[in-house]
């Protein structure tokens, strides 16, 4: 009887000091490979909502600038546990995001808008992007959303295609080279912190980047001139280790979960007017944004393959191309009845 008691009190203390360890205190670490800039709010509001909501029983602390981890190493950073969130661009790991990296080719969406929307409804509908992160020990949180891209360089003649030829332009992930390639440009991968220097001394000639991360990084001070829009593609995933997820609670995960898709409706909400204030503010400091002429756009799609069957193509070979199709094909629906 006193062994049976015994066990039993020994039992119960376990599941005492499990159930203790499960409520604990959590302070989630984020990298953020971008600088901190009102261009990231809705990102800082669903931290503060986090940590206000759950009465700081998930505290979320993000470091900008690359000072947990540079941008091509914050997702295998999450998904060990070194850091346990991330702002993840997917073109930073084209042959490992095989699916996510589709939403960075350049020619498919018709704006920022659509591109969200179409990222929201295939996450919902189509298991490969979940399973894609799965492998990486990491759970989604959010999207991010980006403007028009731009081209910024001290050369007026950004809005044309032929001065653009042999230019050295921003790149960066698997699809966007090959769009710059198409026109005779040559593709420099650099980092978008990088890029101000870059452009200084002359190791790149234009900037590609959108008039946010323009206007964040001061890229109208080395180069004066932006032309665009020439893209639309998203930006940055929001990821959470795995680990880290389990080890909060149910109601916290669905504080977390509420005011994640808080903040992705935020972003898309709000990105075309914060995209227009961030064009007006680089003017006010001295930049000039022109318009890239829409028959200039329609000769650089002409010229550039069809990216999306291109990116089918590639998953083809890497014995994924039926699950491509079907998103290629989904995406497609939605493009051609909007």
């Amino acid at each position: 009887m006193f062994n049976r008691i015994k066990a039993t009190l020994g039992a119960a203390a376990l599941a005492g000091f499990a159930a203790t360890a499960a409520q604990a205190d959590v302070t989630l670490r984020w990298g953020h490979y971008l600088g901190d800039s009102n261009f990231l709010q809705a990102e800082k509001d669903f931290a503060t909502a986090v940590t206000e909501r759950t009465e700081g029983r998930v505290t979320i602390e993000i470091t900008f600038a690359g000072g947990l981890g540079a941008g091509n190493e914050v997702l295998t950073l999450a998904g060990r546990g070194a850091i346990d969130m991330a702002s993840v661009v997917p073109g930073y790991y084209a042959d490992q995001l095989l699916f996510w990296r589709a939403y960075q080719i350049p020619f498919i969406f018709e704006s920022p808008r659509q591109a969200m929307e179409i990222s929201a409804a295939a996450y919902q509908d189509l298991p490969y992007f979940q399973e894609e992160l799965d492998k990486f020990g990491v759970k989604f949180l959010f999207h991010q959303p980006l403007g028009g891209y731009y081209l910024t360089g001290p050369d007026e003649s950004c809005d044309s295609l032929d001065n653009l030829a042999g230019k050295k332009i921003r790149s960066f992930g698997a699809d966007i080279p090959k769009a710059h390639e198409a026109i005779g440009a040559v593709p420099v991968s650099v980092g978008v912190g990088d890029v101000y220097e870059a452009l200084q001394r002359g190791s790149l000639d234009y900037s590609f980047l959108n008039r946010g991360n323009i206007l964040a990084n001061r890229l109208y001070e080395p180069g004066q001139f932006s032309c665009g829009p020439v893209m639309a593609i998203t930006g940055h995933l929001i990821v959470i280790s795995n680990d880290q997820w389990d080890a909060i609670s149910a109601e916290d995960q669905a504080v977390m979960l509420e005011e994640a898709q808080k903040a992705g409706t935020a972003y898309i909400d709000n990105i075309e007017a914060a995209e227009e204030a961030a064009g007006e503010k680089i003017v006010e400091a001295g930049g000039v944004i022109k318009p890239f002429p829409a028959e200039e756009l329609a000769k650089w799609k002409a010229a550039a393959p069809d990216l999306l069957q291109n990116w089918v193509d590639d998953m083809d070979g890497r014995g994924m191309g039926d699950a491509a199709a079907e998103v290629a094909t989904y995406w497609r629906a939605i493009i051609d009845g909007s």
